[in-house]
């Protein structure tokens, strides 16, 4: 069998006649490389700022050198006494400039949004220091007014309020100090664990005020599919049994979304399995549909003749092959292109493991085990190469910034993982699943070939937002709070406006109807990941990743290069920031209906009407819609003057609140004036159900 084409090594070519003492670099012009939309020039990266290769045993020696510099490093950072640094990993440039992580603790307790980014000169002076918060760290006692009870069961209530089944105390209450927002306070973390309502597991962080008891925080850990994150880590991965030497292999798989593949195996003895040594060790298991292996078990694939599933369903192996192929690539993506010895930069290639409980539909990183999980789907499994790439990305994220997925961070964190994830699928350049900007796009959700994402134009799917407005983070949406930060990725990569890729048609608007030069995705793709691992905290909002992007282009390309500029224009074409020479867009006026509006006790709909006057012209590309419902779960629309419909994302609502939501919405297609309807459907269960309030801002 003839081996698909692989991707030469990026760094090779990049590095290929650069001067490594340049600081600003005009733009090349030697033609189009990989990754460049159409039309457009390479961009040549400073050799000096891109990252260098660390083995493990020099990871290990440079955090141990982390570890016993911590003190004078805080001394140098001026942190209080009472603050410890927890060096977590290391980054190297070409140049020698090395990027030290570090988690923080107060008295001992860990600090939730405490955690920086040390930049030190390769003759070893500070460059410079990112940090998840400007507060200073510090409370008046670590001796809670409300004991850890307390904490306990508003957090269990949480969790039933969320809708997680078999709900019960997975970590006991700890003492932290919550710096994620606001002033540092005293406060109790609890994990709760049970199911969530399509079957993922559930590990809910629940935060609560250990003075005054208020729940500050919740996130959940494990998030299906195209929202998933998690906390720190051990691998479990199973040991081999049986007698016999391992030895590296070569098989040969057929997949369900790729085709015939080439796979990393080992031969144990008599059997050839699916272990592969090349890439960290990655192993694959079958969990025998098993619904709760609290992040181990399974059986690890064995054959006889190192040729794996045909294909179909028919064979348990076939969606082994394509999650371990997935693996495969993005593991080849991440040392190729960003010279990243996978996920967590040690060596360890993570598991995946499939067949998980009985139609399963969805896929999750799960930390715990350090492994992606995927189920057998609704007709199909998520198992295609964007959706494996999706899932380690969350590892990725998991073992950098660690997102706290709070407010606009769950948004970065989210858009990380689609960003990654049509890097690797572009990168693997699969002629059975040809690199987009869509994904999910070969996942039959229940038979609906639903889009999960769509970088051009997130608000193509219900619940996304094309550019960002200031209540973007209102509830717990992380899928929705990503479309600002997707859709900038896109334009910087392609640009906007109507083109073809791959065979793929896109149109992507920008919120002032000005144009976007792009940059190409190969530049894009560098910018975003060093934005990631270099500058990004645990609390990067929009304007932080603006930010840590920008810095990033600075360091690559030249604060005075064209590619800055086009990178600041991309963000500003999604409303976050202005352009270069802009201003910012103006909020227009509010109209409002405080009128209480029953829901149906069927599915037939409820409307509430908003008649507009005094506005001229047509909506914004920014129609900002606050909903507040009696209820979570509702599917809600806005109707706009001419009939025209806009679907709407639904709430987040606290245990017996209300749900609160906030959308954008491109209506510049509609006239301004006339009546507005919000349209809110239930599900035939809806006794006592209502439409609270609502609010339109233009």
């Amino acid at each position: 069998m003839a081996p698909l084409p692989r991707r030469a090594a990026a760094g090779t070519a990049l590095l290929t006649g650069i001067a490594l003492f340049a600081a600003v670099l005009p733009p090349g012009v030697a033609g189009a490389a990989p990754g460049a939309a159409p039309g457009t020039a390479s961009v040549t990266p400073r050799a000096g700022a891109l990252p260098a290769y660390l083995a493990p045993a020099e990871q290990r020696r440079l955090l141990q050198e982390a570890t016993a510099d911590r003190e004078a490093t805080a001394a140098r950072l001026g942190l209080g006494s009472k603050e410890r640094l927890v060096p977590r990993s290391v980054l190297k440039d070409a140049d020698g400039t090395l990027h030290t992580r570090y988690e923080r603790t107060y008295d001992g307790l860990p600090v939730l949004g405490g955690d920086l980014v040390v930049h030190t000169a390769p003759a070893g002076g500070l460059k410079g220091v990112d940090k998840a918060t400007k507060a200073r760290i510090s409370v008046p006692s670590t001796s809670p007014a409300r004991k850890a009870g307390s904490a306990q069961a508003l957090s269990l209530g949480a969790a039933k309020a969320a809708g997680t089944e078999g709900a019960a105390i997975g970590r006991a209450p700890r003492k932290v100090v919550w710096a994620a927002s606001g002033k540092p306070v005293l406060a109790w973390e609890t994990v709760v664990k049970g199911t969530q309502a399509d079957g993922t597991p559930s590990e809910l962080h629940v935060v609560t005020d250990a003075t005054t008891g208020a729940e500050l925080n919740r996130r959940e850990a494990i998030r299906n599919a195209l929202g998933t994150a998690a906390d720190k880590s051990t691998s479990d991965k199973a040991r081999d049994t049986g007698k016999g030497t391992r030895a590296e292999a070569r098989g040969v798989g057929h997949s369900r979304y790729s085709g015939q593949v080439d796979l990393g195996t080992s031969r144990f003895g008599t059997l050839y399995n699916m272990t592969d040594s090349a890439r960290g060790g990655h192993r694959t298991y079958d969990l025998m549909n098993a619904g709760d292996f609290n992040g181990g078990g399974g059986r690890l694939l064995t054959d006889t003749d190192n040729v794996w599933g045909d294909g179909t369903s028919a064979s348990r192996q076939t969606d082994a092959v394509d999650a371990a192929y997935g693996a495969q690539v993005t593991w080849d993506y991440l040392t190729d292109v960003h010279k990243r010895y996978g996920v967590r930069n040690d060596g360890d290639g993570a598991s995946s493991k499939v067949h998980y409980y009985n139609n399963y539909r969805g896929a999750y990183w799960k930390d715990g085990c350090f492994c992606v999980v995927y189920g057998d789907g609704g007709t199909t499994p998520y198992t295609s190469i964007d959706m494996a790439a999706h899932e380690f990305a969350a590892g990725l994220v998991a073992n950098t910034t660690n997102f706290g997925y709070y407010g606009e961070s769950s948004g970065i964190g989210e858009a990380t993982k689609d960003i990654f994830a049509a890097g690797v699928e572009f990168y693997a350049d699969n002629p059975h699943d040809r690199g987009d900007y869509l994904t999910g796009e070969k996942v039959d959700y229940g038979g609906l070939n639903y889009r999960h994402r769509q970088m051009d134009r997130p608000s193509k799917q219900i619940r996304g937002t094309d550019y960002w407005h200031p209540r973007i983070s209102s509830g717990e949406n992380g899928t929705y709070t990503s479309g600002p930060a997707t859709h900038w990725f896109y334009l910087v990569s392609e640009g906007d406006g109507p083109k073809t890729i791959n065979g793929v048609s896109y149109d992507s608007p920008t919120h002032d109807g000005l144009p976007v030069t792009p940059i190409g995705r190969a530049a894009a793709e560098r910018i975003w990941y060093r934005a990631l691992t270099v500058y990004m905290t645990s609390t990067t909002n929009y304007l932080g990743a603006r930010a840590a992007t920008l810095a990033a282009t600075a360091d690559l390309y030249g604060a005075s290069s064209p590619t800055y500029r086009k990178v600041e224009e991309a963000w500003g074409a999604v409303n976050v920031g202005v352009r270069p020479g802009g201003s910012p867009r103006p909020v227009g006026p509010s109209f409002e209906n405080t009128s209480n509006y029953p829901i149906p006790d069927d599915t037939s709909p409820a409307d509430s009407p908003i008649t507009v006057t005094g506005v001229p012209g047509n909506a914004p590309t920014i129609l900002v819609v606050d909903t507040n419902i009696a209820d979570a779960g509702q599917r809600m629309e806005l109707v706009a003057p001419d009939g025209s419909t806009y679907p709407l994302v639904s709430g987040f609502a606290l245990e017996n609140g209300p749900s609160i939501a906030t959308t954008g919405v491109d209506a510049s297609a509609e006239t301004a004036n006339g009546t507005w309807k919000l349209r809110v459907r239930g599900w035939g269960y809806n006794v006592g159900r209502y439409i609270d309030s609502w609010k339109l801002t233009f």
